[in-house]
């Protein structure tokens, strides 16, 4: 067993080893052939490409060097078209000349006089951000704001390319311009690197199943990986990074979006994207951790069941039927994501998808929204909200499997409880105006709600919740905060359910007081930092709203002090729900 482990740990290693070092292995060239293939507008290629020649045709051993230099040919570019375009001093002193007392839009016509591309530019763009001052008092300052306005909005997303088309470009023409060996062969780079990992992690799981069922203790508070020790540390601080890269950084992670091209090819038919890799690296740590979960817990159906069930959702409805579905030419769909979890859900571009596809699309927007308004509160009513959190999310999938070896550092005091009452729903408050605004927009044409613009607005909840709370802090902080840090603190729809299912469900987790011998199992390996044995010892029934009913504090409890239960019309309480029997061997 011993062997088989430490053979499984070596190949974990050497996978990973060559995994972070395949970052790096890459040199990159541009030509003028790949920058029009990457930009399809010939006047901008052409714009890039004049820019770019002390990028075209040499070959650059560091991506970071290679992006550097790309973004300084962008700026160029920028800086070319509004010095073309952009509306000089001289220009505005004419029009104030023109209009001496009051402003007339009618003026713009005489101060830019021309037939080129320029003048037709400068006329109308004046038209369409200073109409507001036509017959005002002329001012200079107003004057010089249009003008602002014109170089900061108009220009560069019409002539340039906006922060928006430098991100995807850097992006795109970074990975189009890679030369190496996992390029040239990814399929045998998957199989050394992502391959050896599953292959590694597996032998080292699967010794487990010699051991006797049930949970053990042992040394878990003396484990550097699971005690926010070293190892811990070092592993939630390279998640931290990949996330980091992931989100806001995906030009210098090119070559790891080559490995899975074989896999993206197969399944839709196109090349990978940096979130197909994500996907596709987030199914394999479910279903290897799941295989972890399930030996683990064993001695109980219902944790068999749970894992199994966010295995199969997380694999067919949120990585495999999506991927599918883009090679029939239908839109990109997870049937399991529900808003405000999906919070670009509401979004012009998905809903325009959705609109433009006929019949299935049709159904997919309403599948959507029947989930949000009768789904969610008829099944947290009937069975909590451990329907969604424990069984079909991905992101408490994720937590349940990879996240379970840090469930024990989830903060239990009352601190935390308060910080998380304020903390998570905020969020669903900002999800909720956010959407507001989205829809108010799409309908309206305009951006701006009350004090707020609703494409800002949108943006911040992309960046800071989207990716930097759920991304970087909800999955990078395992090691460090516990498996369900984003799920307790952040997630807009854990707040809905909890709200649901604390005033509005069936669900409890019942306690029997007098069996309660006070061991701390149940708190301890509680993932969401409830005091359960707070609530054993007082024979009180579990009605947190945070509690995502995942059944562990059952499963490690030696007394069968505590079971999920749903109540029945008449006030009582019926029967164990798959939690009933805990043969649990305490070793010392």
């Amino acid at each position: 067993m011993k062997i088989l482990k430490s053979i499984g740990l070596a190949l974990f290693i050497i996978g990973f080893g060559l995994f972070n070092f395949s970052f790096f292995w890459a040199s990159y060239q541009i030509t003028p052939e790949v920058i029009r293939t990457q930009i399809s507008d010939q006047k901008k290629s052409s714009l890039l490409i004049n820019e770019s020649s002390s990028l075209l045709n040499e070959e650059f051993n560091s991506n970071f060097k290679f992006v550097a230099e790309l973004h300084r040919a962008f700026d160029r570019v920028n800086q070319s078209q509004l010095n073309l375009f952009g509306i000089s001093e001289q220009e505005i002193d004419q029009l104030v000349d023109r209009n001496p007392e009051k402003f007339s839009i009618a003026s713009v016509d005489s101060a830019f006089a021309g037939s080129d591309e320029t003048a037709a530019f400068k006329r109308k763009a004046f038209r369409d951000y200073g109409s507001w001052l036509d017959g005002q008092p002329t001012q200079l300052a107003q004057l010089q704001q249009v003008a602002d306005n014109i170089r900061q909005y108009g220009i560069v997303s019409q002539f340039g390319f906006d922060r928006y088309a430098i991100k995807d470009l850097t992006y795109s023409l970074t990975k189009a311009s890679a030369i190496s060996p996992v390029k040239n062969n990814p399929l045998l780079y998957l199989l050394l690197t992502i391959g050896l990992c599953v292959v590694g992690a597996l032998l080292y799981i699967l010794p487990k199943l010699q051991l006797a069922p049930g949970i053990k203790n042992n040394g878990i508070f003396f484990n550097a990986m699971k005690n926010v020790q070293w190892l811990g540390i070092l592993t939630g601080s390279w998640l931290i990074s990949f996330y980091v890269v992931l989100y806001f950084y995906p030009e210098y992670m090119t070559n790891w979006v080559l490995l899975v091209n074989p896999v993206s090819k197969l399944l839709s038919g196109n090349e990978a994207g940096r979130f197909f890799l994500y996907g596709f690296i987030y199914t394999l740590c479910i279903l290897v951790m799941g295989v972890r979960m399930i030996i683990n817990y064993r001695h109980s159906k219902y944790q068999i069941l749970r894992t199994c069930s966010v295995m199969f959702f997380q694999t067919a409805f949120a990585f495999l039927i999506p991927e599918i579905m883009i090679r029939l030419n239908q839109p990109y769909f997870d049937f399991k994501n529900i808003w405000p979890l999906d919070y670009s859900f509401f979004f012009n571009n998905r809903l325009d998808t959705l609109l433009a596809n006929g019949g299935l699309g049709i159904f997919m927007l309403v599948w959507g929204i029947a989930l949000i308004i009768l789904g969610v509160p008829i099944f947290v009513y009937f069975f909590g909200k451990r329907w969604y959190c424990s069984w079909v999310c991905g992101c408490g999938g994720l937590a349940e499997t990879l996240g379970d070896p840090y469930r024990q550092l989830s903060d239990k005091s009352v601190k935390a409880w308060k910080a998380e009452r304020w903390i998570i729903h905020s969020v669903l408050v900002f999800a909720v105006v956010m959407t507001i605004g989205v829809l108010y927009t799409y309908f309206t044409n305009n951006s701006w709600v009350l004090f707020f613009d609703s494409y800002k607005l949108r943006e911040i909840y992309g960046a800071f919740i989207g990716a930097g709370f759920a991304g970087v802090v909800g999955t990078g902080f395992y090691p460090l905060m516990g498996n369900r840090t984003w799920c307790r603190f952040g997630c807009p729809l854990a707040a809905y359910l909890g709200i649901i299912q604390r005033f509005k469900s069936r669900f409890r987790i019942t306690t029997n007081g007098g069996q309660c011998i006070s061991c701390g199992n149940c708190s301890t390996y509680c993932e969401m930092g409830i005091d359960v044995r707070w609530y054993a010892q007082r024979g009180q029934n579990i009605v947190r709203s945070s509690c995502v009913g995942c059944g562990v504090c059952s499963s490690v409890c030696p007394r069968g002090v505590l079971n999920l239960e749903v109540k029945e019309e008449d006030g009582r309480f019926g029967k164990p729900i798959l939690i009933g029997n805990n043969h649990i061997e305490l070793v010392e």
